[in-house]
């Protein structure tokens, strides 16, 4: 689904269908894998399916009625025409929750369980998520400054370069990288497990305006003050060698949308394509599942569950592995610098990669990851 079409559909819900901002983001992949990715085809959708992806039937009444209703009214947007009435009114979405709100909805689930207990557990992934997971994680280290919205688009503008990388050495793409090409040139540059990426500087950002004075979720002891820190980024006394917010920028999109330039180069009066966090979020949520006891991969057919089982075990995975490498990335922290751990990071990724089972090996392919090989990482710094 294109970035326009999700930022419509987040926007009918929190406004039309009045949907909580933070449950409509969860509800986007529900929708679209129901083939339900536009206002017309939810105003024509059954009840039952629209309960079963809200799990609640007031809930799913008053989207089924928004939809009919703004249905009567305007067509919804396509993926390659929008007016420009419609442009003006998409950045209103986020603009409408305060970035306290925007960052508590995108915090990343994380285990509990003990390492003896991840140890035992083995999933099925392919590269891309793993390396987006690596990078998640190593950035709350290396810069722990940045907001989650900041290193998931980070990181995700990670994976997109090497995913072209990839690509292009297995043949499927040819020619040279947006990034080759100048694109973004003067934009300035970070680096994201040893891979330089280019920003966007989010001056006057703060993820911390619009926090509850008293009583916030995160208000409380010392393990909330660190979900504080994680989710909205550590505060410095002294933040002279802080990067504000970034973001990371879309070269290959920045470049799609101006293939008439002769310069490559961007233009200051042009807005720069961002990776949404939003998206991020999504993908690592539906990338990782268990594999079967005796280290196999999982059947084509898996057994048939429900949506909200689906979106639990999601969050369980996902949550594994961030614990794993999180577990990894603070036993190395205090013995080595940013720098450093950035550089090595890239190197753990390679010895835990998924154990591709057939085909050439590609970025794309699924394989097996044990959590136990990720936990070795870590006691290799004692």
């Amino acid at each position: 689904m294109a970035s326009s079409q999700v930022q419509y559909l987040l926007r009918f819900l929190s406004q039309d269908a009045k949907v909580p901002l933070a449950t409509a983001m969860g509800k986007i992949i529900d929708l679209q894998k129901s083939g339900l990715t536009t206002v017309q085809q939810i105003s024509t959708a059954e009840s039952k399916t629209l309960q079963e992806i809200f799990k609640d039937e007031k809930m799913a009444k008053q989207v089924l009625n928004a939809a009919k209703r703004v249905s009567k009214k305007r067509a919804a947007p396509s993926e390659t025409a929008e007016s420009p009435q419609k442009k003006t009114k998409v950045p209103k979405i986020l603009g409408e929750c305060t970035p306290f709100e925007r960052e508590s909805a995108l915090e990343l689930p994380m285990s509990s369980a003990s390492e003896e207990e991840l140890s035992g557990i083995v999933l099925y992934t392919n590269r891309a998520p793993l390396v987006l997971a690596f990078a998640v994680c190593v950035l709350r280290y290396t810069m722990p400054e940045q907001p989650i919205s900041s290193r998931l688009s980070l990181a995700q503008a990670l994976v997109s370069a090497n995913s072209r990388s990839k690509a292009v050495s297995l043949g499927i793409e040819s020619g040279a990288s947006a990034e080759q090409e100048g694109w973004g040139e003067g934009q300035p540059m970070i680096k994201v497990l040893g891979r330089e990426i280019k920003v966007l500087k989010r001056w006057g950002y703060d993820s911390r305006e619009g926090k509850p004075a008293e009583g916030g979720e995160f208000q409380g002891d010392s393990d909330s003050n660190e979900a504080l820190d994680n989710t909205l980024g550590q505060r410095f006394t002294d933040n002279s060698e802080c990067e504000p917010p970034l973001w990371g920028i879309d070269l290959e999109a920045l470049r799609n949308t101006d293939r008439n330039s002769s310069t490559g180069k961007s233009k200051p009066d042009k807005s720069l394509p961002i990776f949404m966090p939003e998206s991020a979020r999504l993908y690592l949520l539906k990338a990782f599942t268990e594999a079967p006891k005796g280290g196999k991969e999982p059947p084509s057919k898996p057994t048939r569950k429900t949506v909200s089982q689906i979106e639990a075990q999601r969050g369980a995975y996902l949550g594994y592995i961030l614990r794993s490498i999180d577990v990894v990335c603070r036993s190395w922290a205090s013995t080595l610098s940013s720098d450093e751990l950035d550089r090595r990071a890239w190197a753990w990724y390679l010895r835990v990669r998924p154990e591709v089972r057939s085909g050439a090996g590609g970025w794309g392919e699924k394989g097996l990851v044990k959590l136990s090989d990720v936990l070795d990482l870590r006691r290799e710094a004692k």
